[in-house]
């Protein structure tokens, strides 16, 4: 009923802009008009003034945007490749932020100091070589060396020497959550198939794979910090994208592929709490969430609770209906923590071990003892 009336209102209010604007044409009868198609000093000192109005326009936006949205510009990073993302990133923005300054500054310019004037003919190059050779060097130089400093940083970020100690995790991404799994005490990841998944092995891991067999599936992920990290990527559905935006790392999860992206992280969960940016951040939130539980007290709702950071796992392609709800946790911890945690996590041969295990009827197992009970009574009375 809502969306009728709204629809109801914005069509009396286009027929009254209509005829208003019928009223306005009636009251210009018999007064002086240009009707030409041809533009006029008027028109054009119009244009051009507006052209100056929208740089500004543009400049001011900008402005207000850096001192709006600053906040929302991730900090310090937390993996040993973060500062070359951080650096490379910072490079590309200063160099576009400098040039859309000035071409936009002087593409209105120009338009302004050279606007159309009566009688006026305007001066032109049908073609110059020289300008159009600068104009297309300087960008080739500028782009090929961002493209070639940009392949450098990918590769040493994405380079994992064969020989190196890693720690060798699988992220598995489906509609809609993420699931991971750790090697065990082999280091080595057991293979697995989508045609493998049935009841708990919700990630089709082969158990005929000897490698399997110490693999470890959790609801959370720990790592320990300064070691490096070696994550496997698989999707069971669609496309998703695995993104940790505070280690600065993203890496797409291909249907019937395997990806890969490795890192070292470099902060603790605790550490980043306790930066000067998080918990500025951290605090500006909790404002906005007790401000709203003032609101939903009053309706008989309970409260939000305080907002804690930690380091997510995010899906970063929109997957679906529910694409919000792929967030898994990630602590960073000391490696003794990692350890202590890891070796409380079951293995997937036990979990397996323990779904398929004969289901026994508690009520049934009491009977059972009640009889055996008062059968063990009657023999010893029997006897005496």
């Amino acid at each position: 009923m809502n969306g009728l009336l709204i629809l109801l209102i914005i069509v009396l209010l286009g027929v009254a802009a209509w005829q208003l604007s019928k009223i306005f044409s009636l009251t210009q009868i018999g007064s002086k008009r240009d009707d030409s198609a041809v533009a006029n000093d008027r028109d054009n000192n119009i244009n051009g003034y507006l052209m100056f109005a929208f740089v500004a326009f543009i400049y001011i936006v900008t402005i207000i945007s850096f001192i709006k949205c600053g906040s929302f510009v991730l900090d310090t990073p937390a993996s040993e490749h973060g500062k070359d993302y951080d650096n490379l990133m910072n490079i590309s923005f200063v160099i576009i932020f400098i040039v859309q300054t000035l071409t936009q500054f002087l593409l209105h310019y120009f338009a302004f100091k050279y606007r159309g004037k009566e009688g006026q003919k305007a001066l032109y190059f049908a073609d110059n070589n020289k300008l159009e050779a600068i104009w297309t060097i300087i960008p080739v130089i500028v782009l090929a060396v961002l493209i070639l400093y940009g392949l450098y940083t990918w590769n040493q970020i994405m380079y994992v020497d064969e020989d190196e100690e890693v720690i060798n995790i699988e992220l598995y991404a489906k509609q809609f959550a993420w699931e991971a799994r750790y090697s065990g005490e082999d280091n080595t990841l057991g293979k697995a198939n989508v045609r493998y998944i049935k009841d708990v092995n919700t990630l089709g891991v082969d158990m005929a794979d000897p490698a399997a067999q110490d693999d470890k599936v959790v609801a959370e992920i720990h790592l320990p910090v300064g070691k490096k990290i070696h994550f496997r990527m698989r999707s069971q559905d669609v496309l998703h994208s695995a993104y940790m935006p505070h280690f600065r790392a993203q890496m797409n999860c291909v249907p019937g592929m395997v990806t890969e992206f490795a890192f070292v992280p470099t902060m603790t969960t605790a550490e980043m709490r306790g930066t000067a940016m998080m918990m500025k951040k951290v605090d500006g939130i909790n404002k906005i969430r007790a401000k709203k539980s003032l609101a939903l007290v009053a309706e008989g709702k309970p409260a939000l609770e305080p907002y804690t950071f930690d380091y997510l796992l995010l899906c970063n392609k929109i997957c679906g209906a529910s694409h919000y709800n792929m967030q898994l946790k990630i602590v960073v911890e000391s490696e003794a923590d990692y350890k202590k945690w890891l070796a409380s996590q079951k293995t997937i041969a036990a979990t397996i071990k323990e779904a398929n295990a004969p289901k026994v009827d508690p009520v049934s197992e009491t009977a059972k003892v009640v009889v055996d009970s008062t059968k063990t009574v009657a023999e010893v009375v029997a006897k005496k």
